[in-house]
């Protein structure tokens, strides 16, 4: 399968190139992005024979669906690293909270999160094709709080790789900085970045556009690459999951094969609601696809109005982090599947040049044939966890968001399945404040939550606080490109 680019093609770049290229050089035309040519069928057939597979067999099937030039031994060896999660057999627990509302756990890999369900494997393909063709790469990573850990733990030690993971100082949890800051691998760098999540993207998509910076690697002979989610090797395997939790749903019989669900996203920059898209445009039976946000609620605007608009916006430091995001890269993608690579261009352009674009009637009348969204405030989200809590069941407050989606949104009382994107250990101030306990700092409150609701600590989790600091540089998105070169 080849794939193409969502603003069209430039006549300095291939028109299409197959999934290795589209994963080593992210960059396509006019600051565009990579998609699938087409997606392969994943409708009732597809899921009527992976009916009762584990999520390995899952993963390679569909893997093997999207033909890509990868190797099957190189595939087999990315999937195994869901072996490393809390239960080897099922890497993604679907979990009951309500009669029509079930919870897919995507945190039990190696740094809590939901990240680990792509970069684990992702990691191992990028480095390996990288090793094959005898080159060494510069993977770039801006952060909002969980892609930093997962990329830095999936490349760490690996050859041919070096990684350079953006943060913004000040807007993580302190568990996710700490799980960026103490990594010691040689190939690691991690820079603070003074400002928001927002100022940290843009510095990386401009050094990726960066003709000096490119010049600056060539001479070191070395080719750059990204891991965030405009990187297509990162979605393809977020589609998975989505087809996994369906099929769950049928396994323990609360649906019939064919039949119809709700799913809910906690957003930031898209990339897990664009995995349930394309999962939805296969074949999965998805009645729609419902969007949570915090208040950065642009995603609600766009879908509740049709319209993108940044003038005057400022991005809200929330309890939900990793949502802190003004500027969602993989709406583009959506826009591309629906208008074609014209409009989608036109509609970027407006973006960055103006601040803002509008969608036509009949334009946002087709995105809502799919999405619908609401967005959550801190203290609905402490609510919903608090209320979860007292029932047994402990949330992020990410997740929690989900919950406002799940009682407002749905038209039909159909089954629903909402996205726990990352554990509470990662967010314990608020979790532990939303029960109603005292801690000053985040130990006390994993301490404080974990006696109260009768719950481990993960290893990886509390070690951090006795590891030394390796990575202390904060700086202005202006000098991160000498920083990083520097480094290199």
């Amino acid at each position: 399968m080849q794939f193409i680019e969502t603003r069209g093609n430039d006549g300095k770049l291939p028109a299409a190139v197959p999934f290795s290229s589209a994963i080593l050089n992210p960059r396509a035309s006019y600051g565009g992005l990579y998609v699938p040519e087409e997606l392969p069928d994943m409708s009732i057939g597809f899921l009527s024979e992976f009916l009762q597979s584990d999520y390995k067999t899952l993963a390679f099937a569909l893997l093997k669906a999207f033909e890509i030039d990868v190797d099957d031994e190189l595939l087999h060896e990315a999937l195994e690293r869901y072996d490393r999660f809390d239960d080897p057999n099922n890497p993604v627990p679907v979990v009951g909270l309500e009669e029509d509302l079930y919870v897919s756990e995507l945190w039990h890999g190696p740094t809590r999160a939901f990240k680990d369900m792509a970069l684990q494997p992702f990691g191992v393909i990028l480095s390996a094709l990288a090793k094959a063709r005898k080159e060494q790469y510069l993977i770039m990573a801006a952060t909002s709080g969980d892609t930093g850990p997962a990329t830095l733990e999936t490349f760490k030690n690996r050859d041919n790789i070096k990684v350079c993971c953006l943060y913004p100082a000040g807007g993580t949890s302190d568990v996710q900085r700490l799980q960026m800051v103490t990594e010691d691998a040689p190939n690691l760098k991690v820079i603070g970045v003074e400002g928001n999540f927002d100022d940290t993207q843009h510095a990386l998509k401009s050094l990726l556009a960066s003709e000096e910076f490119r010049k600056e690697l060539k001479k070191r002979a070395i080719h750059l690459s990204a891991a965030n989610s405009v990187n297509f090797g990162r979605i393809i395997f977020q589609i998975i999951y989505h087809i996994h939790s369906y099929l769950e749903l049928v396994r323990r019989e609360a649906i019939a094969l064919g039949e119809e669900i709700y799913l809910v996203v906690p957003s930031g920059n898209f990339g897990n609601a664009l995995g349930a898209y394309y999962a939805k445009k296969a074949g999965l039976p998805v009645r729609k696809i419902l969007i949570a946000s915090n208040a950065n609620n642009i995603l609600t605007e766009l879908i509740e109005t049709g319209v993108y608009d940044l003038r005057g916006r400022e991005l809200i430091q929330t309890e939900s982090p990793a949502m802190d995001i003004l500027v969602s890269s993989n709406v583009e993608r959506v826009l591309y599947d629906k208008f074609g690579p014209e409009r989608t261009r036109e509609l970027m352009e407006s973006l960055a040049e103006e601040r803002v674009y509008r969608l036509t009637e009949e334009e946002h009348a087709r995105l809502r044939e799919d999405f619908a969204a609401v967005y959550s405030t801190d203290e609905e989200g402490e609510k919903a966890l608090a209320h979860y809590a007292a029932k047994g069941y402990l949330m992020d407050p990410h997740t929690a968001t989900c919950l406002k989606a799940y009682r407002e949104l749905r038209d039909e009382p159909l089954p629903t399945v909402i996205y726990s994107t990352a554990e509470w250990t990662k967010f314990s101030p608020t979790v532990a404040r939303a029960l109603g306990l005292d801690a000053s700092n985040d130990r006390e409150a994993l301490q404080a939550v974990s006696e109260k609701m009768g719950v481990k600590i993960p290893p990886v989790i509390a070690s951090l606080f006795d590891k030394p600091i390796i990575h202390d540089r904060i700086v202005k998105p202006e000098e991160i490109m000498q920083e990083m070169l520097s480094f290199l």
